[in-house]
């Protein structure tokens, strides 16, 4: 495949990056268009994106440091290597600030949660597909091998492919990358259609998380397991065990509720928007 997007002289674009910085401006920009359906400040969720999103890698950096502080001490130029490095956890590290930051910020703003958190359903899953694809022309978190026979299988032959993920070359494999893209855009398809039509505030969001975590649990299958934690004797893997936990996260906000209504939080938003124009 293709770990290098193209050459500026000594400078080279990698194509993990640019595909992830694709997929982050595309759901920036969907999310403009989701948050006009939901009735709610276009402008603010811009900024909690932007703001989650710095937070997110920060979250990732702080962790690569904290992990190889020892060997940074003694080779600092490897902090620039840092960007390289993908893995499971860095992931959930940058999740769980990036959710922080998110509900830090619409508390403060006084946001409507489960009407933002709606919004940024069928972004978040759009920008996963990018990040996915990026993942299956880098090589990273490649897939378990694969028959020769199979039509579709990849084999890597890229040295950087190598160097930055561990992506062993000439063996055809899984692209397990590509099964989770595609998983991700349908859902992301699915969601924008869901939205106009939600019962309540958070709806969407619920099936958002579910969708991830089903997707994230069977593609697991086909994802090879170095590195990645098993459990149980290697019938789970860490991924599949987070994958639960948005299931069963998604399941508990789509739950019936009596007050946190499409309606009432549509109130709260217009009353919010009718306050900042009074005070403007």
């Amino acid at each position: 495949m293709h770990p290098v997007l193209f050459h500026l002289g000594s400078l080279f674009i990698p194509t993990y990056g640019a595909l992830t910085a694709a997929g982050v401006l595309l759901a920036l920009f969907l999310a403009q268009r989701t948050a006009h359906l939901v009735q709610v400040d276009a402008a603010e969720v811009w900024n909690l994106c932007v703001l989650s999103l710095f937070a997110a890698l920060a979250g990732e950096r702080l962790l690569l440091v904290a992990v190889n502080w020892s060997v940074l001490q003694l080779h600092p130029s490897w902090l620039l290597g840092l960007a390289m490095v993908h893995h499971p956890l860095l992931a959930g590290a940058g999740a769980l600030s990036g959710g922080a930051c998110a509900a830090w910020y619409a508390r403060r703003k006084k946001l409507p949660a489960g009407t933002v958190a709606d919004a940024l359903a069928a972004p978040l899953a759009l920008g996963l597909a990018f990040e996915q694809l990026g993942a299956l022309l880098a090589g990273s978190g490649y897939g378990t091998d694969a028959a020769t026979s199979l039509p579709w299988a990849v084999t890597y032959t890229s040295t950087y492919a190598a160097r930055w993920s561990g992506t062993p070359l000439g063996i055809p494999l899984h692209p397990v990358q590509g099964y989770a893209a595609l998983a991700f855009l349908t859902l992301s398809i699915f969601l924008l259609v869901c939205l106009p039509e939600r019962r309540q505030a958070g709806d969407v969001a619920g099936l958002c998380l579910m969708g991830i975590g089903v997707a994230v649990y069977f593609t697991e299958r086909w994802r090879d397991p170095e590195g990645r934690g098993l459990l149980l004797n290697g019938a789970l893997d860490g991924p599949q065990v987070a994958a639960i936990v948005l299931l069963l996260a998604g399941a508990v906000i789509l739950r019936e509720r009596k007050k946190s209504t499409v309606r009432h939080e549509a109130a709260e938003s217009s009353e919010t928007q009718n306050e900042i124009q009074g005070q403007s």
